[in-house]
């Protein structure tokens, strides 16, 4: 991740926490010129992360920061190869598996020829650009209302299209873990993930580990109720001791260090 990156992220989370920020304090934060700090919340506006006032930057609501897919696209890219990397050993050429409109669930999208050939269930719009254009993929595509904070199709359409399918796997990822439950932002994302759960025999969780110790608003599932739940090596060793032996198929992934 290079030292920009860093930073635009830290700006998010800064300003997320306090509210509003004026522009003179985040450059004397962070360091670097008005120049600098303005087109970095230019980027962040742009995203739909930050709002831009008259010498200072509030936060959007929370709901588009947890979820804005364009932020996400961008963030802990290195984790969430390692994380679809590891994923593929869960997968079998033959089955049937679901992703769900996560960033890091679609980082398994152009990795899944490997394991061709597959039928592959999606309502992310990321993933089935990546998977129309494989061989031995075949691609169900499942719709209803379009989103384009998560660029995926959530709603009650989908939640019916969900219910009358039954698959081998479902790959998902969560927002936030908070103890030994995950937690999603927006209510209508939890309530698809939770019918693609209920649609698959087996379930693996990806989580980049950044993502522990923080709170979203609504619960998704507890750890447990995963077949495997696998972490970027960043855990702290006693969490992860701890979650094992609360019962949590834990598996811990290395990341590339550089």
């Amino acid at each position: 991740m290079t030292p920009e990156r860093t930073r635009i992220e830290a700006i998010a989370d800064f300003v997320t926490q306090r509210g509003e920020v004026r522009i003179d304090e985040l450059a004397a934060h962070f360091g670097v010129s008005r120049m600098t700090i303005h087109r970095d919340i230019d980027r962040l506006a742009q995203q739909g992360v930050l709002r831009k006032l008259h010498g200072s930057v509030s936060a959007q609501p929370s709901g588009i920061y947890e979820s804005h897919f364009r932020y996400r696209s961008g963030v802990a890219s290195r984790e969430k190869q390692a994380l679809a990397e590891a994923a593929l050993s869960h997968i079998q050429p033959g089955q049937v598996i679901m992703l769900d409109d996560s960033t890091t669930a679609s980082a398994v999208a152009p990795l899944l020829g490997a394991c061709a050939p597959l039928t592959v269930v999606t309502n992310s719009v990321t993933a089935s650009n990546v998977l129309r254009e494989m061989d031995e993929i075949d691609l169900i595509s499942v719709g209803g209302q379009y989103h384009r904070t998560y660029n995926a199709y959530i709603g009650h359409l989908c939640l019916n299209a969900l219910r009358g399918l039954r698959t081998d796997l479902l790959i998902c990822s969560a927002s936030a873990v908070q103890g030994l439950s995950a937690f999603i932002q927006d209510q209508q994302v939890v309530a698809v993930k939770q019918a693609m759960m209920a649609a698959a025999a087996r379930k693996i969780l990806l989580l980049d580990h950044s993502k522990f110790g923080k709170t979203a608003l609504h619960l998704l599932e507890d750890l447990t109720a995963f077949d495997a739940v696998l972490v970027t090596d960043g855990l702290p060793p006693a969490e992860a001791v701890w979650l094992e032996k609360a019962g949590v198929p834990l598996m811990l992934v290395r990341t590339t260090r550089t």
